[in-house]
């Protein structure tokens, strides 16, 4: 595959702890479009200063939709999707300069190297993502807190990793959960019991998942025996939990409120 074809997508908003990092890994791409949400730190200027990065402005309503505009400004055939907190190495680069793409496949999906506190775990909760696809075989639906693409065709899987390593502080982590918790609990209260997978099943009981994600992360995982990044990751998805299991209880008191207050004569 040339590389040429293939023209990097990135959302952003308030990314200066990630970005130059991300761009680091993309000095390949003739041309980088990103779309930016209204960021006030310096992640424009950080932006400015790359001649190959196009930035496009567009009120976020949803990842969805920020992710389906960017498509519409993408010129080449292939789109590589990122996060800003994405690394793209150099084997991974090798692997997809090296591919023979038929007509057949549409996309391709690669897994993720998590890395914490600056080193990298041996394993994670973080699932594999389709990240490279053709421009006019894919839309995104809204999935809960993030996006999920749509790839109309065949897509398969790369070898090569990508790395997953978000600098950004505690605080920001946790206002970022929150919101993500009452999207989620939306998400899970909104379909249909038969529809959820396993894990969404104990997800939406506000209470099993959080000891099944201790007993995931700290020992299925080996989080355990990961020193103070296994202990830190273990923790930060047990909080994340935990936000969403007090989301989905408020919203049950407060459907079971409105409930009895029809009820009223």
């Amino acid at each position: 595959m040339n590389l040429r074809d293939i023209t990097p997508m990135i959302l952003t908003f308030n990314e200066e702890d990630n970005l130059p990092r991300c761009l680091d890994g993309l000095k390949w791409a003739a041309e980088i479009v990103v779309v930016d949400s209204g960021s006030t730190d310096r992640t424009l200027s950080i932006l400015a200063a790359e001649p190959r990065v196009r930035v496009v402005h567009r009120r976020f309503d949803n990842a969805a939709c920020q992710c389906n505009y960017g498509l519409s400004e993408i010129r080449t055939d292939w789109v590589l999707s990122l996060d800003a907190d994405y690394m793209v190495g150099e084997d991974w680069v090798r692997e997809v300069e090296a591919l023979r793409v038929d007509s057949t496949l549409r996309g391709f999906a690669s897994g993720f190297e998590y890395w914490v506190l600056g080193g990298a775990l041996k394993r994670s909760l973080y699932p594999p993502r389709t990240v490279l696809y053709r421009r006019d075989s894919a839309h995104y639906l809204q999935d809960g807190h993030t996006q999920r693409v749509c790839i109309e065709g065949g897509v398969a899987s790369l070898r090569s990793v990508l790395r997953h390593d978000d600098r950004k502080d505690a605080q920001r982590w946790l206002a970022n959960q929150h919101r993500y918790a009452g999207l989620e609990a939306d998400m899970l209260l909104q379909r249909c019991w038969a529809e959820l997978s396993l894990q969404d099943r104990l997800r939406r009981t506000a209470w099993a998942a959080l000891p099944a994600v201790v007993f995931y992360t700290l020992l299925w995982q080996g989080m355990l025996w990961q020193g103070r990044r296994g202990w830190y990751y273990a923790w930060q998805r047990l909080i994340a939990e935990s936000l969403l299991a007090l989301a989905i209880l408020e919203r049950g008191v407060s459907r079971q409120a409105c409930a009895e207050t029809s009820d009223l004569p």
